[in-house]
């Protein structure tokens, strides 16, 4: 709770935890994907379309949580590097749908095997899945609440 007149300091931060737990794990990850030759965004653009592909633009944004100024300029350049293609929708000629290429299909068992290693090459990893597990049902929530949250908007 917050008191009047109170301090704000770093540590008792709850935003700065997530903050920084999130760019260490990023961190993590990124020697593993530097030698495949992909960012961590550009993972999680492939995680969605490994789920389902042929998925609009729009779709790719919801379930990643990023706007479209993120997400074009990414499908981009990774359409250059040939992971993903894009064609027109069929029933509506505005929509942009994005799709896997050969290569970006085949990168799902590169990318599997690679985050593999690093999970291996992290010491007390069983806890840590353990711990991962039991927490993903609060950080879900969390997720869901922020999200919904349309009070946080500056008006």
């Amino acid at each position: 709770m917050i008191i009047k007149g109170e301090k704000i300091r770093l540590g008792d931060q709850m935003c700065f935890r997530f903050y920084t737990l999130s760019r260490l794990v990023i961190q993590t990850y990124e020697p593993y994907f530097k030698k495949i030759g992909i960012t961590y965004t550009q993972y999680l653009v492939l995680i969605v379309l490994w789920e389902q592909d042929e998925r609009p633009i729009n779709d790719i944004c919801s379930k990643l949580f990023l706007g479209i100024n993120t997400v074009s300029p990414l499908i981009k350049r990774m359409e250059s590097a040939g992971l993903v293609g894009r064609h027109g929708s069929e029933t509506d000629k505005r929509k942009q749908i994005v799709f896997l290429t050969e290569k970006g299909r085949q990168l799902e068992k590169t990318i599997a095997e690679a985050r593999m290693q690093m999970l291996n090459s992290l010491e007390g990893s069983d806890v840590l899945g353990e711990r991962l597990q039991q927490i993903k049902p609060t950080l879900d929530e969390f997720i869901s609440y922020f999200s919904n949250y349309e009070q946080h908007k500056i008006k």
